[in-house]
């Protein structure tokens, strides 16, 4: 499959989904239950084979174990970076705690930066970007949350608390990453056999854009904010330069340097969102900023990343 309709298979698994969750949101009574549902269907059932499969046949070396670090370090730094940035607005008190999250975490995940790993590095890239996601849940659980607790003053982080997030199905993810590295460990080899992997990560990243728009409301972004700039040239101008500095004094294996400069690009997380809703912060900013910060992500970077392939990356 040529890189062309990779890119436009790619942009078409992400818009069409979001048109049809905004369509048959009215058909729903209460469509933020219904998103819920599929999220959590994608996290029990789809995403654990991806995880699974791709970590089961890579050739574990002991370079890969940068990659987390790396992720724990492009999160840091896009947190730096918003906090240096959020001088510039006018954001007070919770609305600036969400804009901090929001510059923070990035869709590193399979729904954006592991499919793309994959379209460019093959199994391999997706393999390597499984391992670069282990930082994302203990950050989420260990930094994000209780930062936004203490923020909203609403809502404790306490030990049972971090037990139960944990200590849960929408974990399946987690689990599968080490189940895949324990089968690794006992060196039992993949099987030979034909996997739908295309297919099956277009179904995760359509379920995921689905229940986007089952929750987005188009009132959230009625205004251009200033933020949303701020935003932007915090994640896909300065951090991805950071990086490229970085990496260009660091000596790392290609495929691994391609991983981590290919995520250094990434737009906000859904659980920027996520964040706001559990914790009583600025959601409409949080929404705001998901969703205008994925579209310039696909509308004016991501065509310069299939450019730059092979440059930059891959």
């Amino acid at each position: 499959m040529s890189i062309e309709i990779k890119f436009i298979l790619f942009q078409l698994v992400i818009i069409i989904p979001f048109i049809l969750g905004s369509f048959f949101k009215r058909q729903f009574r209460n469509p933020s239950d219904v998103a819920q549902k599929i999220v959590r269907a994608n996290l029990i059932f789809v995403e654990p084979l991806v995880v699974i499969w791709s970590i089961w046949g890579l050739a574990l070396t002991p370079g890969l174990l940068l990659l987390p670090l790396a992720g724990l370090i492009l999160v840091i730094g896009g947190g730096i970076i918003g906090y240096a940035t959020v001088t510039f607005t006018s954001l007070k008190e919770k609305s600036r705690a969400t804009y901090l999250i929001s510059s923070s975490l990035a869709n590193h995940g399979f729904t954006m930066g592991g499919f793309l790993c994959y379209i460019f590095g093959g199994f391999n890239g997706l393999g390597m970007s499984s391992i670069f996601l282990v930082y994302f849940m203990p950050y989420i659980f260990v930094v994000i949350f209780p930062f936004a607790g203490f923020i909203s003053r609403k809502k404790g982080f306490s030990l049972d608390m971090l037990k139960k997030l944990f200590i849960s199905r929408q974990n399946m993810p987690l689990y599968a990453t080490g189940l895949a590295l324990t089968l690794h460990l006992f060196h039992i080899p993949r099987p030979a056999v034909a996997f739908p992997m295309d297919v099956i990560l277009m179904v995760s990243i359509s379920m995921y854009y689905i229940t986007l728009g089952l929750n987005f409301t188009f009132s959230d972004i009625k205004a251009l904010r200033s933020e949303y700039l701020f935003l932007a040239l915090g994640k896909f101008i300065a951090l991805p330069a950071l990086t490229w500095a970085a990496l260009y004094f660091i000596e790392l294996d290609p495929d691994i340097e391609s991983v981590i400069m290919l995520q250094s690009f990434m737009p906000a997380a859904i659980y920027s969102v996520l964040s706001s809703i559990l914790y009583d912060l600025d959601i409409r900013l949080a929404s705001g900023l998901f969703v205008v910060n994925t579209f310039i992500f696909l509308l004016l970077v991501l065509p310069v990343l299939f450019l730059l392939k092979g440059v930059l990356f891959f």
